[in-house]
C-alpha cells in the first residue's frame, strides 16, 4: 500500500479478531520504521490472547463468544501470549500508534480489551476515542440503531483523518 498511497491517506481496521491484527500490523510496521497509518478502527477488538480481562468471566454467559484459548494457542504457534504481535494490549505504545476508534458493547466478551487498549494509549499520549454500546454483545447488535451511529462515528472519525483534523 505504501508504494501507491501516502500513509496519510491510509487507516488501518478491523473487527474481532481483525481488530487484532490490525493493531499488531501498526505495532510491527512502526517497529520496522515504516510510516503509520493516519488512523486505525478497532471494533470489538480481541487485543489480549491471555483472556486476563474481566469481560472474559463476567460476559461470558451473556455473549456468545467464548471458549477461545484453544484457538488463542493455536494462532499463537507456541509463541508467548503477551507477545505484542499477537497480544496487541501488551505493546509498547510510548513508541507511538495512530489515533485509534475502539468500540465495544457492555456485553461483549471482549469489553475489557477495549476498555483497556484505550486507556494504555491515553496513558502514552496518544488519541483514542472510545464508544461504547448499551447491551451489545460481541460485534454488536445486528445492525440495529447503535450500530448505524457507530458506522457514523467511524466514518467521522476516519474522515476526519483523511483531512488531517
Amino acid at each position: 500500500m505504501l508504494r501507491d498511497y501516502h500513509s496519510h491517506q491510509i487507516i488501518v481496521g478491523g473487527g474481532s479478531a481483525g481488530g487484532n491484527l490490525a493493531a499488531a500490523l501498526v505495532l510491527r510496521a512502526r517497529d520496522e520504521d515504516l510510516p503509520l497509518p493516519a488512523a486505525a478502527i478497532l471494533v470489538s477488538p480481541e487485543l489480549d490472547l491471555t483472556g486476563s480481562g474481566d469481560s472474559h468471566q463476567t460476559n461470558a454467559g451473556l455473549d456468545a463468544m467464548g471458549g477461545l484459548m484453544q484457538a488463542n494457542l493455536l494462532y499463537a504457534g507456541g509463541h508467548d501470549l503477551t507477545h505484542p504481535y499477537i497480544s496487541p494490549l501488551f505493546g509498547d505504545f510510548t513508541k507511538g500508534f495512530p489515533p485509534t476508534f475502539l468500540s465495544t458493547g457492555t456485553r461483549d466478551l471482549f469489553l475489557s480489551n477495549t476498555v483497556r487498549m484505550r486507556r494504555r494509549l491515553g496513558n502514552a499520549g496518544n488519541h483514542a476515542e472510545l464508544h461504547i454500546k448499551e447491551a451489545a454483545p460481541h460485534a454488536g447488535l445486528g445492525g440495529g440503531p447503535e450500530d448505524q451511529e457507530i458506522d457514523i462515528e467511524a466514518r467521522g472519525f476516519a474522515d476526519a483523518r483523511w483531512a488531517g483534523r
